[in-house]
């Protein structure tokens, strides 16, 4: 069995990997589709991000989706040829942060292509991978490349609850990958009256206008294209900053009424924070990180035609052809979501 390593900044390798044993909870699944992800890049360009590190080589992946092939002697809810999301989330269910009902913040989290503990958690990007049945969720209603989107659409609705209430909000989304694009389609669904989006590249920004924002701003080209929203003390109630740069927080506080939310959802490392304006505006600045609940309603929508992801996926790559796929989804003139086909 093939999976694709990362051993360093630039330095991916398709290399053999051992299946790991089925157990009676397990499930073998067969792998149709692998979506490469912002932290996937941030490997690939760096080695890490922020003072996380690759010490060993690491299986990359975790937007993933496949056949199940194999079921363990004591799985009942599931089928061989069952088309399934599986979540990359496999909290330890017995910490302090599980029993207080976040196993999001689990402290012995396993979670798929994480380089945050070492010995590394190893990542889903493999022709074939044992899971447990409980990360499997059925979605025969849906492509394998819908499927595989279930990962990054549960990050945007975990946000979005962590937001709170979104009905008739006037929302901002400061950057368009695929994740601020998921939060687009999140909040509306959650009843956003008006959707604001920002980036700087023209081709995020034309997505972000297709799945439903309804004014793209490019300040990139116009610095000062959220003037508008920033008369008085601002207009808009809550902001999810997708983009983890700092001059995106900096520059779409101005346009926050006060009291107004801001949900960070992107990581690229520390930032510098505009303390005295979030002070003097009373905002609250709440962190959204990654999910586990929502997995299963992401699927459920996306099955329900209530979240249309398909506008997302730009490019499909065989694994084989790893290095250009990669290079691909570096490119955001021309991708936003780029996925690997494992034969399927």
């Amino acid at each position: 069995m093939k999976a694709l390593f990362a051993h360093g900044a630039e330095d991916l390798r398709l290399s053999d990997c051992v299946a790991d044993p089925l157990g009676p909870t397990d499930v073998r699944i067969r792998m149709e589709r692998g979506g490469i992800c912002g932290s996937d890049l941030h490997y690939f360009n760096h080695g890490g991000f922020g003072t996380v590190r690759l010490k060993e080589p690491m299986v990359l992946g975790h937007e993933v989706a496949g056949r199940v092939a194999e079921l363990g002697a004591n799985v009942t809810n599931l089928k061989v040829g069952d088309l399934v999301a599986v979540s990359p989330s496999r909290p330890c269910g017995d910490c302090v942060e599980c029993h207080r009902g976040l196993p999001n913040e689990c402290l012995n989290m396993r979670f798929y292509g994480s380089a945050m503990p070492f010995p590394h958690i190893q990542g889903a990007f493999r022709e074939e991978i044992t899971v447990m049945a409980s990360q499997c969720h059925v979605a025969n209603d849906l492509t394998p490349a819908e499927a595989a989107m279930a990962e990054p659409l549960s990050v945007a609705l975990h946000a979005v609850r962590r937001a709170g209430n979104l009905m008739g909000a006037k929302v901002l989304v400061t950057g368009c990958g695929p994740i601020g694009l998921l939060a687009i389609l999140a909040a509306r669904r959650a009843g956003a009256a008006q959707i604001i989006a920002v980036d700087i590249t023209d081709t995020s920004l034309a997505m972000a206008a297709k799945v439903g924002a309804d004014v793209t701003l490019n300040t990139m080209t116009n610095p000062d294209a959220l003037a508008d929203y920033a008369t008085g003390k601002g207009t808009l109630d809550v902001l999810f900053e997708c983009s983890g740069a700092a001059p995106a927080l900096a520059g779409a506080i101005p346009a926050l009424r006060p009291r107004g939310v801001i949900v960070q959802l992107g990581l690229s490392g520390d930032m510098p924070l505009p303390m005295m304006q979030i002070t003097a505006k009373e905002l609250e600045l709440r962190g959204s990180f990654r999910f586990h609940e929502e997995f299963a309603v992401a699927v459920q929508l996306m099955s329900a035609g209530l979240i249309d992801v398909k506008p997302l996926l730009t490019h499909t790559f065989p694994l084989t052809e790893f290095q250009t796929a990669f290079e691909t989804a570096n490119d955001r003139t021309q991708a936003i979501k780029v996925q690997l086909s494992f034969g399927a």
